[in-house]
């Protein structure tokens, strides 16, 4: 094995050798081909055989099964017939169709080898006509060449699997332990992705886990905090542990660019394009559902860019992601997707559409689940010149029943927000004036889980107003919305407890076009981010009063903690200077502040809901004053300790001055012969002991003769 050596030995020979190593394009350096230096890398293991066995070569054939066997004079028209069929499914090779024959009898043996430009156009042909029925009598069997060779190599006789003995994983929630009660985020920041503590009593982030090339394009937490995902050329994998974040499972999907999981963590989406073998056919979309723990593909979907584009009244706008949206709560039982004049709702029992058929619904243009239970809104726009009117409505799933419905009229624009609990869902309505050169806003307020879903109209003071933002207090009964013309527009909040909706206030020219309320409600963020350029105004809802402005430059994002203690804004590489984050209390109060070049991603690490009830949680608040002594017992031993690192500090500081002084005072003194010299023999360095005198010198510069003429 090769030499291994550590940096600080090779800084040591960079300085021998005088090479400056910051001038060092490390990213330039590449090893000769089949060269690992002796050093093995973490990721060895997902290039080995078994991970991926569609990478051995024959990923673009396909073998086509239970073909009629036909003589040597109907070669040809079989022939024909089945290059017909694949042919409209993508570009077969050159000499890419072969139908092996009888070499006594001329006849062919009942199927052929189909060999495409692409493994994806492959996968497609296979999945469209396996099952493909020719006549009566001949039914396809499509496989994959590469299942074939599978198949091949599975024994003549069953042996029964190895059972291997239990060996019991980490704790994946001992992170929740933490005496200190701290909460844990993940930055990436050029090729680190790295963990961290968020120490805020300390006043400090706290290492726990850092890995160079940990993924190829971002991380994400899954919605509970079990696991981290990353992404790679071969598919996705998740992590977790509180501090070593051990490789948990890979998911198999190359090229994979996006994923997302179930809000119950049991189900993880993964997506991928590709390109077409021909450039007039539009990209090939795959899409994965693995069960998280297994690994095991759920259900597939492939097809073409636009079988995943989201429907319209023009047919289609676009891909949306997530292409499917999880309904029932964290139960992970229902998902669906929107298509063409079509809701498709799918049941996790057997990953197949409910009743085996999608909802039509005429133009649908979206759509959205209750966050805890499932039912649906969805709207339709306006058709016909507003003949037929826009509507917005409620469906119970799995009964597919309308539980009510919104006609809507004049309709530019709609938007529908849930509140948290599922107990209210706010459509945001805007509508053309008579003229119709313009539109105003209103709202229509469903209150979901009253008798037959009454519906309540309210507008803002001003409804020609613009609405910025919108945004629900969590677990709450309040709201907020930005409203007004750039650049100081208002700020109102509003309360729908008490079967009315009521204003509590508005703010007047606020620079803000976000809205971040902290997960526990009562606290909000009034951002100012892009053209505002990063304003903070902490605001307490309860006593409507502004407990800190601030400022973050250039801020990009803004993040609160699970628990709403803290909050999080940061400046991403969308920016070239300032690229870092920063850590600030509820109240506004700046905490510390870490920069970091090529900055890309914060994520807090997600809690799971409290076990504890209503009940409990309303009695810990209740004596609060009798747990926090303990805690303001260990915040005042903190404060000490700060205290003694703030003299440490001071007094380390004031030694380094005292030695700076001594050095350069014995400089001096060495330097003290060599002055004298300069100033003639004088041996003092104290300026009064001499006397200035005004020493004139004359110099001659320059003699000119000139000859002047007699007139």
């Amino acid at each position: 094995m090769a030499e291994v050596m550590s940096m600080e030995d090779i800084r040591a020979e960079a300085a021998r050798l005088n090479i400056d190593l910051s001038g060092v394009d490390w990213n330039s350096i590449r090893l000769p081909p089949g060269e690992d230096c002796g050093i093995k890398s973490d990721d060895d293991d997902l290039y080995e055989e078994d991970a991926l066995e569609f990478d051995a070569g024959f990923g673009n054939i396909i073998v086509v099964d239970n073909l009629p066997v036909v003589p040597k004079e109907k070669f040809d028209k079989l022939e024909g017939v089945v290059r017909k069929i694949y042919s409209q499914i993508g570009v077969i090779k050159e000499n890419g169709l072969w139908m092996p024959v009888e070499e006594d009898t001329g006849k062919t043996r009942g199927y052929c080898f189909i060999e495409y430009n692409t493994p994806q156009e492959a996968e497609l042909a296979k999945e469209k006509t396996n099952g493909y029925k020719l006549d009566r009598s001949h039914v396809f069997v499509v496989n994959m060449f590469d299942e074939i060779d599978r198949f091949m190599r599975v024994p003549d006789e069953w042996a029964p699997p190895e059972i291997r003995p239990y060996i019991p994983g980490e704790n994946l929630q001992r992170w929740l332990t933490d005496e200190k009660g701290r909460d844990q985020f993940v930055i990436r920041a050029g090729s680190d992705t790295e963990v961290l503590w968020n120490d805020a009593r300390q006043v400090k982030a706290d290492p726990v886990y850092k890995r160079p090339f940990w993924t190829e394009s971002f991380v994400q937490w899954s919605p509970l905090g079990t696991y981290l995902a990353t992404v790679h050329r071969q598919g996705a994998a998740v992590w977790g542990g509180a501090s070593t974040f051990n490789r948990l499972m890979r998911y198999a999907h190359p090229q994979v660019k996006l994923f997302d999981f179930s809000p119950g963590e049991k189900y993880l989406v993964t997506y991928s394009s590709h390109e077409p073998s021909n450039p007039r056919d539009t990209h090939r979309v795959v899409l994965n559902i693995f069960d998280v723990r297994t690994g095991k593909v759920m259900r597939d979907f492939k097809g073409t860019a636009d079988e995943f584009a989201i429907g319209g009244t023009g047919g289609f706008t676009g891909f949306s992601w997530p292409v499917f949206k999880w309904g029932g709560g964290k139960e992970d039982k229902y998902f669906a997707r929107m298509g063409k004049n079509m809701i498709s709702v799918y049941e996790t029992e057997t990953f197949g559409l409910i009743d085996k058929k999608s909802i039509k619904v005429e133009n649908v243009m979206d759509f959205s689940w209750s966050p805890t239970d499932p039912i649906f809104a969805l709207f339709v726009p306006e058709l016909g010149g507003g003949n037929q009117p826009a509507r917005v409505s409620l469906f119970q799933i799995p009964g597919k029943e309308e539980l009510r419905q919104k006609n809507l009229f004049s309709v530019s624009d709609c938007k529908m927000y849930w509140q948290s609990n599922g107990e209210y869902l706010v459509v945001k309505v805007d509508r053309y004036t008579k003229t119709k050169k313009s539109t105003y806003t209103g709202f229509e307020l469903f209150r979901i889980k009253e008798r037959d879903i009454p519906i309540e109209v309210f507008e803002l003071d001003n409804k020609n107003d613009k609405v910025i933002s919108f945004a629900w207090e969590p677990k709450g009964h309040r709201f907020a919305v930005i409203h007004g013309d750039n650049p100081r527009p208002d700020v109102s909040f509003y309360s729908v407890k008490g079967g009315k909706v009521l204003k509590l206030t508005t703010l007047k020219q606020k620079q803000a076009n976000a809205l971040f309320w902290s997960p526990s409600g009562r606290f909000i963020i009034l951002a100012g981010l892009k053209g505002f350029n990063g304003q903070l105004e902490f605001y307490n809802v309860d006593e409507l009063e502004t407990m800190a402005t601030a400022e973050h430059f250039m801020a990009t994002d803004i993040e609160w903690d699970p628990t709403g203690r803290y909050v999080a804004t940061s400046v991403t590489s969308v920016h070239e200077m300032e690229n870092g984050f920063n850590i600030w209390s509820f109240n506004g109060k700046l905490l510390y502040r870490i920069l970091k070049d090529h900055f890309f991603q914060f994520l807090w690490r997600p809690r799971p809901p409290s076990f504890l009830s209503p009940e409990k949680e309303e009695e810990i608040f209740k004596n609060l004053k009798k747990y926090s002594k303990i805690y303001d017992i260990q915040d005042q031993d903190i404060s000490v300790l700060l205290s003694e690192q703030d003299r440490e500090k001071r007094k380390q500081l004031k030694d380094d001055w005292e030695r700076w002084v001594s050095e350069w005072k014995r400089y001096h003194e060495q330097e003290k012969m060599e002055r004298q010299m300069l100033r003639d023999g004088e041996a003092s360095d104290v300026e009064e002991e001499y006397e200035a005198k005004e020493i004139e010198v004359e110099e001659l510069l320059d003699v000119t003769e000139e000859v002047i003429q007699d007139a």
